[in-house]
């Protein structure tokens, strides 16, 4: 059973990576073979395509593929349509008839015709020097993040620790405390951006890692940018087969399923895609909701096990080959459930860090009420708001929740609005905002 595996680089200060455009394909790891059927599939989905266009859907200067693209011609399988006279990288190719069988027959293999894979080797390199490097997070960091939210210092300083660590981390408490929140706030801490492969090769094998709903690019482009064909002369600044990226923020919901924690072989197209959390390396993956997935918290767990301990993921394809990439990956959990419910303290001793989201209390939620008024430019009339707190809450012993402020003033403004109400929040508005916001109590079967 052949196995592909990777070599862990010792941690050491390094220059920051830098996808360096190859200028062979020794360079880019890449066979003449894999490049020249990769060509072919391309000119074949686009029945003409501009040596320049070529070269950018291939993710490669013209000058790497040029050699190919004149193979193709002396074999009478590519040919010239047109010319605009500015030499090969501006001429317009077409597959011929024995090229087109050709991309067929290569089209058994797999459809893959996106820009051309990194190899294995090159990835574990990349994500290995795009660690976040030890003390990356200092308190004015975390706390610049959170300026949005109503926070203490109690859970600064819970959460700090953890995000720096970079280590598995829960996060639990009832529901409307903003566990979802503070997760998806991490995502503002101000980070270095990362270069992210849009597909690596492993074994013979392509897996695609790019995916426009969990990925957002920041070198301005998008797959379905047409390049002008008088811009012959322009080069990369950086290896193609890369992208310039946010470090990845991915959530998964109740919908999590474990077969999605491995690769994923796509029937139509014959390669893989890649898991959550590959997809994830060099940032944040948030299982929320845990304990709620179509299977065990424990079977999520203990996929995980090997991975959380010793930096490294397995996959095995169809063929029973395997590959170990790196796991970089933050994984986050979020959970309404009490921590008894997820499992045992053996169990739960496999997430490194664990924090109660603890319910506000009244200054707490004052202060959140009046950041959100303040936030939708809705004044209170003196005195509605200490009213409606000693009716619904101090004198019935109701516990506060970070999300009721939020509910209660929404209902409170489409009652406004509906009934052409003054604008402004009175004690009568939300009072009937909270009717509408909770069920009641005097409901009898």
């Amino acid at each position: 059973m052949a196995i592909q595996t990777m070599t862990m680089p010792v941690a050491e200060a390094t220059e920051p990576f830098f996808p360096v455009v190859p200028q062979t394909l020794e360079e880019a790891g890449l066979s003449e073979t894999l490049l020249q059927q990769l060509i072919l599939k391309i000119i074949y989905f686009r029945g003409e395509v501009g040596g320049r266009d070529l070269a950018k859907q291939v993710g490669l200067n013209f000058s790497l593929i040029e050699a190919s693209l004149d193979y193709f011609k002396s074999q009478h399988q590519v040919g010239v349509k047109r010319s605009f006279g500015m030499g090969p990288v501006s001429s317009v190719f077409a597959l011929s008839d024995q090229g087109r069988v050709m991309a067929q027959k290569y089209l058994e293999t797999n459809a893959y015709a996106g820009r051309a894979p990194v190899p294995l080797e090159q990835y574990t390199a990349a994500v290995m020097k795009q660690r976040r490097p030890d003390n990356w997070l200092n308190r004015a960091k975390l706390e610049a993040a959170f300026k949005h939210m109503v926070t203490n210092d109690r859970m600064i300083t819970q959460v700090g620790p953890a995000v720096n660590a970079g280590k598995s981390f829960l996060i639990y408490g009832q529901p409307g405390n903003g566990k979802t929140y503070i997760a998806e706030a991490l995502l503002r801490i101000e980070s270095d951006p990362i270069y992210i492969p849009f597909a690596i090769e492993a074994n013979g094998q392509v897996i695609q890692i790019y995916d426009p709903l969990y990925h957002h690019r920041l070198d301005g482009e998008s797959e379905s940018d047409e390049p002008s064909i008088w811009n012959v002369s322009e080069e990369n600044t950086y290896d193609g087969r890369w992208f310039k990226a946010r470090r990845p923020f991915i959530v998964s919901g109740g919908e999590l399923a474990l077969e999605m924690l491995d690769l994923s072989f796509k029937q139509d197209s014959r390669i893989y895609d890649a898991p959550f959390q590959l997809k994830a390396n060099n940032g944040i993956y948030l299982i929320d909701d845990f304990g709620r997935q179509k299977v065990s918290p424990a079977e999520v767990l203990n996929r995980w096990i090997v991975p959380m301990e010793k930096g490294v993921d397995y996959f095995t394809f169809l063929s029973g080959g395997k590959m170990s990439v790196p796991f970089d990956t933050f994984l986050v959990f979020s959970t309404n459930l009490r921590p008894e419910q997820i499992g045992d303290e053996a169990f739960l001793r496999r997430i490194q860090y664990k924090m109660f989201m603890r319910s506000p209390d009244e200054k707490e939620f004052t202060k959140i009420f009046l950041d959100f008024c303040t936030q939708k430019k809705l004044p209170i009339v003196p005195g509605a708001l200490d009213a409606f707190l000693e009716k619904r809450y101090r004198a019935s012993g109701k516990m506060f929740r970070r999300c009721q402020p939020r509910d209660v003033i929404t209902h409170a403004i489409d009652l406004i609005r509906f009934e052409g109400m003054k604008w402004e929040l009175s004690a009568e508005a939300l009072d009937r905002a909270f009717e509408s916001t909770f069920v009641s109590e005097e409901y009898e079967a």
